[in-house]
């Protein structure tokens, strides 16, 4: 890894800009992004062996990320390496829609020392009073009262 890491390093920098930034070479940025994108890559690793903020290399990799998407959405034929097939380990979270009426609700406590209460039976007027009453129950362990 890091014999690549230095042949890519050199590649990566062409040359300087008047304000001091770097340019770098497309086809050598290309290969940090796909390399940073295998499974297990760590991002800011990748960064510091090539010599580039991290931030850099992570705002190339959602760059190359959108490119690839609208590449797939507008319909184009895209050979997908494993690099790009890999996309997040995270699933999006989507909210579940509910009935608006699903009859009675269910209510239910469970308590530290293991206990379950349904409550789910009482009215209104018995609640606060239930309520009430697991209040004024003493607490153990650490808690005074």
């Amino acid at each position: 890894m890091t014999e690549q890491a230095t042949e890519l390093s050199k590649r990566l920098v062409v040359g300087h800009k008047c304000d001091g930034r770097s340019c770098y070479d497309r086809d050598a940025k290309r290969e940090l992004i796909e390399a940073s994108l295998q499974p297990g890559v760590s991002v800011a690793r990748m960064a510091l062996l090539h010599g580039i903020n991290a931030n850099l290399l992570r705002s190339w990799i959602r760059r190359y990320q959108l490119e690839q998407e609208d590449l797939v959405g507008a319909g184009a034929l895209v050979v997908a390496t494993d690099a790009v097939a890999v996309r997040s380990a995270f699933v999006p979270v989507v909210q579940a829609k509910t009935p608006a009426k699903l009859g009675r609700s269910s209510l239910g406590a469970l308590l530290p020392n293991g206990v379950r209460l349904e409550l789910s039976e009482l009215g209104p007027d018995e609640l606060p009073t239930i309520l009430r009453l697991l209040a004024e129950l003493p607490c153990f362990g650490s808690t005074p009262g």
